[in-house]
C-alpha cells in the first residue's frame, strides 16, 4: 500500500554538469500523486537529463531524487518498480516479436506470470494483431506503443512519456491519448514532455518549464496562463497593412496582409489608443478582437524559444 502523503516525485537542489555545460542547475520540484505534469523547455534545456537521471541512467552531481519516496540511489530498486517511463528515441531488439519483448521485460521486475496484463496492454494499445510480428516490421507509431506497453509492463503508479507522439500520425496519437487519459483517471501519475504545446495545455493540471537546466516557471495551467504575460490583439483591415506606426512596432507578434496582431496588457493598455494609432496612420479597421493567451504563448515569451526548437533532445 503506498502512503498517500508521499510525493510521487522528488526532485531537490539537483545539479548535473558535461564539462563546461551545465545541463541542471540546483533544481527543486515536487509532483503529486494523481497529477497529470508539464515538464516543458527548449531543447537543451536539461528536460532529458532530469528523466535520465530519475530513471536511474545517469548520476547527478548533487542533490536528491525520490519517487515515491525511494531515493533513485539508494533505494534503486523501489524507485524503479514504481517508475515506467517511455523514452524519446525507439531502442529496442528487433530480434523479437512484441509479445516476447513485453515478456522479456517482465521478466527484468521479476514477474512470470503477466500474460494476462499483457494481453490488456496489447488490446489497449491496438496491437493485438502485431503481438507475433517481429519489432522490426512495426512503423514508428506502432514502435511507439510498444514503448509504452513496455513501461507499464509492471504496473508502476508513476509514469513518464518523454515527447510520447512525436513522428506519429493523428490517428495513433488520439487512441495514445485515450489510454493515457485512462490511466490517468485510474489513479497513476503522468509527467509529460512534449513539443506539440497544445498536448500539455489540454491534458496537464501543473506545468514546469525549464530553460538553460534551472526551473523558470512551476505553476497550474491557469496560473501560468495568467501570469501577466498578456494577450493579443487581432485587428483585420479593409487593405493589406503596409506601415504601422513607430510605437507599435514593439508590439507586432504576426503581420500578413491586412490582418496584424499585437500584444497587449489587459490591466495597463488601452485598446482604444492602440485603434487611434492605427487609424492615424492611415489604416482602416474592419474587425478587432482580443485573443487570450495560449501555452505556446506563454512559453515563448519566458524561454526566448519557437515551439519548433523544442523538438528534439533536451
Amino acid at each position: 500500500m503506498i502512503d498517500p502523503n508521499l510525493d510521487a516525485i522528488t526532485v531537490s537542489e539537483v545539479s548535473k554538469q558535461f564539462g563546461s555545460l551545465q545541463a541542471l542547475n540546483n533544481v527543486s520540484f515536487e509532483i503529486r500523486q494523481g497529477e497529470f505534469f508539464g515538464l516543458l523547455g527548449p531543447n537543451g534545456a536539461g528536460k532529458s537529463t532530469l528523466i535520465n537521471a530519475l530513471s536511474g541512467l545517469l548520476r547527478v552531481d548533487s542533490g536528491h531524487l525520490a519517487i515515491l519516496g525511494n531515493d533513485v540511489r539508494t533505494q534503486y530498486r523501489g524507485a524503479r518498480q514504481n517508475l515506467g517511463v517511455v523514452p524519446q528515441e525507439l531502442v529496442m531488439d528487433p530480434f523479437f516479436t512484441v509479445r516476447e519483448t513485453l515478456e522479456f521485460q517482465s521478466g527484468y521486475f521479476g514477474l512470470r506470470k503477466n500474460g494476462a496484463w499483457i494481453d490488456e496492454l496489447l488490446d489497449q494499445l491496438n496491437l493485438s494483431e502485431k503481438a507475433d510480428t517481429n519489432m522490426r516490421r512495426l512503423s514508428g507509431g506502432m514502435k511507439r506503443r510498444v514503448l509504452i506497453a513496455q513501461a507499464l509492463v509492471h504496473k508502476p503508479p508513476v509514469l513518464v512519456l518523454d515527447e510520447p507522439t512525436a513522428g506519429v500520425d493523428v490517428e495513433l496519437r488520439q487512441s495514445m491519448w485515450r489510454f493515457i487519459k485512462r490511466l490517468h483517471k485510474e489513479g497513476h501519475t503522468i509527467v509529460l514532455t512534449t513539443h506539440y504545446l497544445e498536448e500539455a495545455e489540454e491534458l496537464c493540471d501543473r506545468i514546469a518549464i525549464i530553460d538553460r537546466g534551472e526551473i523558470i516557471a512551476l505553476e497550474s495551467k491557469q496560473d501560468l496562463l495568467a501570469l501577466g504575460l498578456g494577450s493579443k490583439l487581432l485587428i483585420r483591415a479593409k487593405r493589406d497593412i503596409e506601415a504601422v506606426p513607430a510605437e507599435l512596432q514593439q508590439r507586432i507578434v504576426r503581420l500578413e496582409g491586412n490582418e496584424i496582431e499585437l500584444s497587449i496588457h489587459r490591466d495597463n493598455d488601452s485598446i482604444m489608443e492602440i485603434l487611434d494609432s492605427l487609424r492615424s496612420a492611415s489604416i482602416h479597421i474592419d474587425y478587432v478582437s482580443v485573443l487570450s493567451d495560449s501555452l505556446q504563448d506563454v512559453f515563448m515569451r519566458m524561454t526566448g524559444n519557437e515551439n519548433n526548437d523544442q523538438n528534439g533532445g533536451g
